[in-house]
C-alpha cells in the first residue's frame, strides 16, 4: 500500500510516496499526509479527511489509519533522531569534506616548513622538501645535479643565536608595548628634554643678566653723567679734531695719535679716515717741527697703509712716500725714524707703482745712508729685510704669471718696471749686505743670510771677489758646526743652528 505524504522541510520535495504494508484484500480511500514543523520545531504530520467515503465505515476506518499514523510517525522520529537529522543538504556535507581536507593539508604543510635545512660555512647537498633559510648562499651543482647551501659570509657571526631550535618557531610576544605607547612615551620624552632645555637657558640667561646690564640702563646712567655712546667713526673725527687744533696742547696731539693708531688698525676704519679727510691731516703732521708729532703721524700711517691698498694710493697721491724720505734723510731721534721707516715699509709692501716712485726719488741712496750711521745701526736688519722683501716680492709674481700662463696682467707690467736689482748693485748693496753679515745677533744673521741668497743672481761676482765675505762665512761655518753638533746630542734633528749651518753651505758651493 503506499500514502503519499507532503514535507514542508526547507530544501525537500514537496511530496513523497511512503509505502506502508497492508493487507491485500482492504481497498483504503486516498488519504494525504502532510509533514510539517511546529514552533517547537518538532516534525509534525497533517492528515486530510478521506474524500468520498461512505458513513457507514468512517468511524472503524478513521481507528484504523489513527493506528498507522501512530506506527509511521515513531518510526520517522527515531530515524531523524539517529542520522542526525538526515534531512542536511549535500552541500553541506561537501562543505564539511573540504574543510577538513584543508586542515589536513594545512597539518601537512606545518610539517614540512619546520624541516628546516641548517647551512654551515661548507658547501651541503640540499634535500627535497627541505627549507632553506633566508640569506642562505643556494647553487646548482652542475657536476651532480644537485642543489648546495651555505651561509653567507656575513652570516657566520648570526648562526651561533640562541634559541633557534628545528621544527619551532619564534615566540613574539606582542603584550610588551603598543606603537601607541611608544609614541606616547617618546612625546613625553621630548617634553621632559625640551623642560630641561628650558630651564638651563633660564638660568643661563639669567646669570648673564647679572654679570651684563641692558644697555637701556647704561645709556640712562651716561646721559646722567653727561657721558655720550660715540661709534669709531664719530671717535675718529674727534681724535682728528683734537690733533689739528691749534688750541691743543703737544701731550694732548700726541695722545690724540696715539688713541687713532688703535682704530685704524681695522681696515675699515682706515678707510673711514680717509673718506672725512683725517688721512691728509695725519701725512701734513709728518711736517710738524715735534719730533713726537712726527714720530706718533708716521705710527698712525704706518697702521693704516698696512694691507690697505685704497690708503696706500691716496698716501701717495697725498705725498706720504717724499715726506716720509726726507724724515729718514735728515737728522731725527732714532725713535722717529723707527717709526717712519715702518711707515715706509708698509706703503712700499705690495704696491709696485710705489716701489717705482721710491726708486725714482732716490731711496736707495737715503736707506744706505740711514744704514751707514753708527746711531741707526739698529735699523740695518729692518731695512736689509725690507730689501729681501721687495726682491721676492717680485719674484713671485713673475712665478706666479708663469704658473698662470698670463704675461699681460696690470700687476705683472707695473713689477716689470721696477729695476730693483741693478738699482741695488749700482748703489753698492752687495757690499754693503755682506759685511752686515758680522752682526752677533743670530736673528739678524739668518735675515742677512737670505738677503745675500735673494740677491746671488746679482752679485755673484761681487761676492766672489769679496775676501771679507769669504772669511766671515768660514768663521760661520766653524761655529753653527759646533752648535748643530749640540743640537743633535739634546735630540733635536731640524733645530735652529743647522738651518743656519745649512744656509752658509749652501752660499759657500755657490760661490766655489
Amino acid at each position: 500500500m503506499g500514502l503519499l505524504l507532503c514535507s514542508v522541510l526547507t530544501e525537500q520535495p514537496p511530496c513523497r510516496l511512503v509505502h506502508h504494508p497492508m493487507k491485500t484484500g482492504l481497498q483504503l480511500p486516498a488519504f494525504r499526509f502532510f509533514e510539517g514543523r511546529g514552533q517547537s520545531g518538532e516534525g509534525q504530520v497533517l492528515i486530510m479527511a478521506p474524500q468520498h467515503l461512505y458513513s457507514t465505515r468512517r468511524a472503524p476506518l478513521g481507528l484504523l489509519f489513527g493506528l498507522l499514523v501512530t506506527s509511521w510517525v515513531t518510526s520517522c522520529l527515531s530515524c531523524q533522531n539517529s542520522n542526525n537529522f538526515a534531512l542536511i543538504s549535500t552541500e553541506e556535507s561537501i562543505h564539511k569534506e573540504s574543510e577538513t581536507k584543508e586542515t589536513r593539508g594545512e597539518e601537512e604543510l606545518d610539517t614540512e616548513i619546520l624541516e628546516v635545512f641548517q647551512p654551515t660555512q661548507e658547501w651541503q647537498v640540499l634535500r627535497p622538501g627541505q627549507a632553506v633559510p633566508a640569506g642562505s648562499h643556494v647553487r646548482l651543482n652542475l657536476q651532480t645535479g644537485a642543489r648546495e647551501v651555505k651561509l653567507q659570509q656575513e652570516d657566520k657571526f648570526q648562526n651561533n643565536l640562541k634559541g633557534f631550535k628545528k621544527g619551532k618557531r619564534l615566540d613574539i610576544n606582542t603584550n610588551t608595548y603598543t606603537s601607541q605607547d611608544l609614541k606616547s612615551a617618546l612625546a613625553k620624552f621630548k617634553e621632559g628634554v625640551e623642560t630641561e632645555k628650558s630651564k638651563d637657558e633660564q638660568a643661563r640667561q639669567a646669570t648673564v643678566k647679572q654679570l651684563f646690564r641692558p644697555i637701556e640702563e647704561l645709556k640712562k646712567e651716561f646721559d646722567e653723567l653727561n657721558v655720550v655712546l660715540e661709534t669709531d667713526m664719530q671717535i675718529m673725527v674727534r681724535l682728528i679734531n683734537k690733533f689739528n687744533s691749534s688750541s691743543s696742547s703737544l701731550e694732548e696731539k700726541v695722545a690724540a695719535l696715539f688713541d687713532l693708531e688703535y682704530y685704524v688698525h681695522q681696515m675699515d676704519n682706515a678707510q673711514d679716515l680717509l673718506s672725512f679727510g683725517g688721512l691728509q691731516v695725519v701725512i701734513n703732521g709728518l711736517n710738524s717741527t715735534e719730533p713726537l708729532v712726527k714720530e706718533y703721524a708716521a705710527f698712525v700711517l704706518g697702521a693704516a697703509f698696512s694691507s690697505n691698498p685704497k690708503v696706500q694710493v691716496e698716501a701717495i697721491e697725498g705725498g706720504a712716500l717724499q715726506k716720509l724720505l726726507v724724515i729718514l734723510a735728515t737728522e731725527q731721534p732714532l725713535t722717529a725714524k723707527k717709526k717712519v721707516l715702518f711707515a715706509l715699509c708698509s706703503l712700499l709692501r705690495h704696491f709696485p707703482y710705489a716701489q717705482q716712485q721710491f726708486l725714482k726719488l732716490g731711496g736707495l741712496q737715503v736707506l744706505r745712508s740711514l744704514v751707514q750711521e753708527e746711531t741707526a745701526k739698529v735699523l740695518a736688519v729692518r731695512v736689509v729685510t725690507l730689501l729681501y722683501d721687495l726682491v721676492t716680492e717680485k719674484m713671485f709674481a713673475e712665478e706666479e704669471a708663469e704658473l698662470t700662463q698670463d704675461s699681460s696682467p696690470e700687476k705683472l707690467q707695473q713689477y716689470r718696471q721696477v729695476h730693483l736689482l741693478p738699482g741695488l748693485r749700482e748703489q753698492g748693496w752687495c757690499e754693503i749686505t755682506a759685511h752686515l753679515l758680522a752682526l752677533p745677533e743670530h736673528d739678524a744673521r739668518e735675515k742677512v743670510l737670505q738677503t745675500l741668497g735673494a740677491l746671488l743672481a746679482t752679485c755673484r761676482d761681487r761676492y766672489r771677489q769679496d775676501l771679507q765675505l769669504s772669511q766671515t762665512l768660514g768663521s760661520l761655518q766653524a761655529e753653527y758646526q759646533a752648535l748643530a753638533s749640540l743640537e743633535l746630542q739634546e735630540g733635536e734633528d731640524e733645530g735652529y743652528f743647522r738651518e743656519l749651518l745649512a744656509s752658509i753651505n749652501s752660499l759657500l758651493k755657490e760661490l766655489r
